[in-house]
C-alpha cells in the first residue's frame, strides 16, 4: 500500500464518484476515465469462470460518452433516482503507476412513485493511473452478485 495520501485521494474518487452518478450529472462521468479505458459491467458467475459475457461493455471515454447521450436524450424509461452506498477502498497494490483497487458498493434505486429498493450490490475491480488532472480509471469493472438486474440498466454503476 502506498501512503496515507495516496488512499485518501483513491477515496476521494470514489466518493466523486459516486456523487456524480447519483446526482445524474451525465456529462462529467467519462472525466473520470482515461481516454483508452474500460469500463464493464459483469455478473459475478461470468466474473469467476472467466467467461467475457457482460451486461454493458465500454472500451474508450468516446463510448462512455455515446453512453450519456444515450442516457440524455435517445432512452426512453420510467424515471428513477439511485443512491450509491460504497465501501471503503482496497489498495491492493501500485503497480508500474497503477494502482489496483476493490471496494464493495450497493446501489439503491427509488422510483418516483414508489419505495427505495436495493438495485444492485457488487464489488468494484479498479485500475487507477495518476494523471495531472488528478486519478484516472484506466478500468472499471463494475462485478455484481445478482443474476439478475430488474427491468434494464441505463444508469452507470
Amino acid at each position: 500500500m502506498n501512503d496515507v495520501q495516496t488512499y485518501l485521494e483513491v477515496a476521494r474518487l470514489h466518493a466523486d464518484y459516486a456523487a456524480v452518478v447519483d446526482s445524474r450529472q451525465w456529462e462529467a462521468w467519462p472525466d473520470f476515465f482515461l481516454d483508452e479505458c474500460e469500463y464493464k459491467i459483469q455478473p459475478r458467475e461470468n466474473f469467476d469462470r472467466g467467461l467475457p459475457l457482460a451486461t454493458l461493455y465500454l472500451i474508450s471515454k468516446g463510448m462512455l460518452k455515446d453512453r450519456v447521450y444515450g442516457i440524455s436524450e435517445t432512452l426512453f424509461h420510467d424515471p428513477y433516482y439511485q443512491r450509491h452506498v460504497c465501501g471503503l477502498p482496497r489498495v491492493l497494490k501500485d503497480e508500474d503507476g497503477e494502482l489496483h483497487v476493490e471496494a464493495n458498493y450497493a446501489v439503491f434505486r427509488t422510483k418516483l412513485t414508489g419505495e427505495s429498493t436495493v438495485f444492485n450490490v457488487g464489488r468494484y475491480i479498479d485500475r487507477i493511473r495518476r494523471t495531472p488532472e488528478g486519478l484516472k480509471f484506466a478500468s472499471r469493472v463494475c462485478v455484481f452478485d445478482t443474476e439478475m438486474i430488474p427491468n434494464s440498466l441505463i444508469y452507470p454503476i
